[in-house]
């Protein structure tokens, strides 16, 4: 082999290692450090503010505008780093360096013997142009006349959309597995990856149940409020 073509396939050979390096660097997933110092960026950290505003508006747009009296506030905040690269059967973990997702559910009190007027109200709210409620009487109104006794199918205490979920003790299915649970404890803080906030934390499902009657969960949820890709 002459000089020459020595020297173009050393350069050939150069080049794949270097490609392949780079995708190599690019399959990786971030480390530990990474993420935590991508959690606490100026960007993640204006993320979570906008968000956790955004989901606590529409908590005080329950408490301010139907028949429901907030009483707990419980905020879950996440950050996770995604996977090295996978080969087979990829869920997507393996496409981004970090995934941040936030859960706030509010928890209501309310009248039980006055279900009829306090879903009305509900749906009355979410009836009003641009409000922030979704759930109206035209998709679903049917729910009110069921606890005025004009459904005879078995009891759903639940509104759902994606991402928006507003459930609710049973009224006439005293059933335990329908009831609403108890949220389960906070973890221990490690903020930027993880945060978990209960207000007031001394409050319980059971003593919101039994000053007011009964009690209606809300479940908001943002997924991806800052995701960055590989």
């Amino acid at each position: 082999m002459t000089r020459a073509h020595k020297t173009v396939w050393g350069t050939v050979a150069t080049a794949v290692v270097l490609a392949l390096s780079a995708c190599s660097s690019q399959g990786r997933a971030a480390s530990p450090k990474e993420v935590r110092k991508l959690a606490g960026s100026t960007e993640a950290v204006q993320a979570r503010q906008k968000t956790e505003s955004r989901l606590r508006d529409v908590v005080r747009g329950y408490d301010d505008h139907t028949p429901l009296t907030l009483a707990m506030v419980v905020v879950r905040d996440t950050c996770l780093g995604g996977k090295g690269k996978q080969w087979f059967d990829s869920n997507g973990d393996d496409q981004y360096k970090i995934r941040c997702s936030m859960w706030v559910t509010a928890y209501y009190g309310a009248d039980q013997k006055r279900i009829v007027p306090v879903l009305d109200g509900v749906l009355t709210a979410g009836d009003r142009t641009g409000s922030i409620i979704p759930f109206t009487h035209d998709t679903y109104g049917q729910f009110v006349e069921y606890y005025r006794g004009h459904g005879g199918h078995g009891e759903v205490p639940e509104l759902s959309l994606p991402d928006h979920t507003l459930s609710w003790d049973p009224v006439r299915d005293r059933r335990p597995d329908l009831m609403v649970k108890e949220p389960d404890k906070c973890p221990t803080d490690d903020p930027p990856l993880t945060r978990c906030v209960r207000e007031p934390d001394a409050e319980t499902v059971a003593a919101i149940r039994k000053q007011y009657g009964m009690v209606f969960k809300l479940d908001l949820a943002s997924p991806e409020y800052y995701k960055l890709s590989k």
